[in-house]
Parts: structure tokens; C-alpha cells; sequence
């Protein structure tokens, strides 16, 4: 049994990870927050506030609740990942009770050359390189797209609801490059099943990965099978990459819900970075050897399929 922190524990995958901790005895979860816990409320791992910008404070914490594993649960803000990521990486490495360390990221495996187009990754960089120097066994998780994405909210999820690409509730799609790239989708609780698996292993893999596949399909495998279980056709247009890199989406139904959120010209700018990746094969999360679903076979993901037959089906 290991104790593990989660930083961003009240975020979306924070709190996934922290319910999926909350189902087994093998490691006790507590709780980061910037924010004192709520007295009135019944968390499922105890919380507590701490300060992200004392170095000595977190390495106090750590050592005093004798914390093994760091899981870094913060969203891609510059203020997260250039303050509070990189001193929470100081702070372990300096605890004596401290061995390993997942950063954020729970998505595809960013390029470098990225940065120029998402800034705040410059940030998820140079943690990988603080990482590197430190003598701590670290991790990033690479899942690919969240498949809730596609999904209605009645499936459970604590990551909002938004449109990418697929729009199964009007029957439409705009899909990045010529839709036949592969593509990773993994459930969320499904990720925080296999993360919580991970602590368990001996070692992490030499490569400082920890992969996982929910399910691999293409966009347009993906359309066909919508249309086919939602028994409706879809209405499809193509965005080329020279489009994608100009920061331009073609429009969906199910967009304007997110605008009072992100202004249009800006999601479609966030939207249009991580489509391009898409389209040129970044999207993809290598399965197989040294994966952790290789490593952990009884762990059944949620497939694309089951979702659109459980949530879709006409």
C-alpha cells in the first residue's frame, strides 16, 4: 500500500482519479487543493490546502503524510504547470518519502514543436526536462482523446460536455485532414483505472510512458458506425490541414453551446490545434507491447462502439 497525492484533485481527471482510488484498499488517495476543504463536505480522500508557491512547505507535506506517488491533475494554464507543477517536482524530489511522479497530462503525447502553436506547453516541457533531473521514477499518461467527448451527459463524466469533431446529437461532423488517420479514445474512468493499476507495478516503463487505448478508429470508422447505430445519415464536410493550421474549424450545431464559455474565434482556435494534431497522426496512442493495456488484460475499456449502442442507439 502506497499513499498518493493528487494535485488538481477537484479538477475533472482529478476527481475521477480520486473515485476510482476510493473503490479499492491497495493505496490511500489525499487530496491537494489551493483551497481550504470544504468543513461541510464528505470528500473520499482527505484534503488539504496547501501552498503551491513553498517549496519547503510541500516537501514538509509530503514527508509528514509520507506520500510515495505525486499524480499531477492540473489543467494545461500557464499559472498551473509554470508555478505550482514545477515547485510540486522540487518538492518531491527533495522529500525523502517521495519516489514517483505522474505530471499532467492525460492526453495524446504533445509534439515539441507544438509550443508554437499552445504555449502554456512550454510549461509541460520543461517539467519532463525538471523531471529528468531529479531522482524520481516519472510518467506522463498518454490516452488519446477522452471518448466522452462523443458521448451524451448521461454518460457519467466529470469533464465537461463539448463538440469535437463528431456532433452525434444533430447528425453532422467536421472532420480534421481526410478522416482515415487512426485515432485514440479512452474513456476517463477508464484511464484512472489503469493509472490506479500502474501504481501497483514494480517499475514504470523505461520510457517514461504510460499508454493506454481505450479504442483506435478513424474518423470516418467512426461516422460510419454512428450512422449505422444511430440509424440516421450524417451530414460531413472535410477541414484540409492547410485549414486546421490557419485556425480554422468548420462550424458545428453542438459548438455554440460551449460560446458563452469560449468565444467562437477562440475555440475554434483551441478546437483547430488539437484536430491538426489529430489529423496527422499525433491522436495516435501506441497499444501493445509495454502499454498498460498489455500489462493489465483484465481491464475491459469502453469501446466507441459500446458507447454509441449504450447512449446513441436509435
Amino acid at each position: 500500500m502506497v499513499n498518493v497525492a493528487i494535485a488538481g484533485g477537484t479538477g475533472a481527471v482529478g476527481r475521477t482519479l480520486i473515485e476510482v482510488l476510493a473503490t479499492q484498499t491497495k493505496h490511500q488517495a489525499f487530496i491537494l487543493s489551493r483551497k481550504a476543504p470544504n468543513p461541510e463536505a464528505t470528500p473520499l480522500a482527505p484534503t488539504f490546502e496547501v501552498d503551491y508557491s513553498n517549496v519547503d512547505a510541500l516537501k514538509t507535506f509530503l514527508e509528514e503524510h509520507d506520500i510515495h506517488t505525486v499524480i499531477s491533475a492540473f489543467g494545461i494554464t500557464a499559472t498551473s504547470l509554470a508555478t505550482s507543477q514545477l515547485n510540486l517536482i522540487k518538492a518531491a524530489d527533495l522529500s525523502s518519502a517521495t519516489k514517483r511522479f505522474i505530471p499532467s497530462s492525460f492526453a495524446m503525447r504533445y509534439p515539441k514543436d507544438g509550443v508554437a502553436l499552445l504555449p502554456p506547453l512550454e510549461h509541460y516541457f520543461t517539467s519532463l526536462d525538471a523531471l529528468s533531473n531529479t531522482n524520481l521514477e516519472y510518467a506522463a499518461v498518454h490516452n488519446g482523446t477522452f471518448l466522452e467527448y462523443f458521448a451524451p451527459p448521461a454518460l457519467k463524466s466529470h469533464h465537461p460536455h463539448s463538440t469535437i469533431v463528431l456532433d452525434i446529437a444533430h447528425a453532422a461532423a467536421a472532420i480534421p485532414g481526410d478522416g482515415n488517420t487512426p485515432v485514440t479514445f479512452t474513456y476517463t474512468f477508464d484511464v484512472a483505472r489503469y493509472v490506479v493499476a500502474a501504481l501497483g507495478l514494480p517499475t514504470w516503463p523505461a520510457d517514461h510512458e504510460l499508454r493506454i487505448v481505450g479504442d483506435e478508429l478513424t474518423f470516418n470508422e467512426f461516422v460510419k458506425l454512428a450512422e449505422e447505430i444511430k440509424g440516421e445519415k450524417f451530414s460531413v464536410v472535410y477541414d484540409d490541414v492547410e485549414k486546421l493550421k490557419r485556425s480554422e474549424i468548420s462550424e458545428l450545431p453542438g459548438h455554440e453551446a460551449s460560446y458563452a464559455q469560449f468565444p467562437k474565434e477562440r475555440l475554434q482556435w483551441f478546437l483547430s490545434i488539437f484536430e491538426l494534431w489529430m489529423a496527422t497522426g499525433l491522436g495516435k496512442v501506441e497499444g501493445g507491447k509495454g502499454s498498460l493495456n498489455e500489462l493489465f488484460p483484465e481491464i475491459k475499456p469502453l469501446t466507441a462502439r459500446e458507447m454509441l449502442e449504450r447512449y446513441w442507439k436509435a
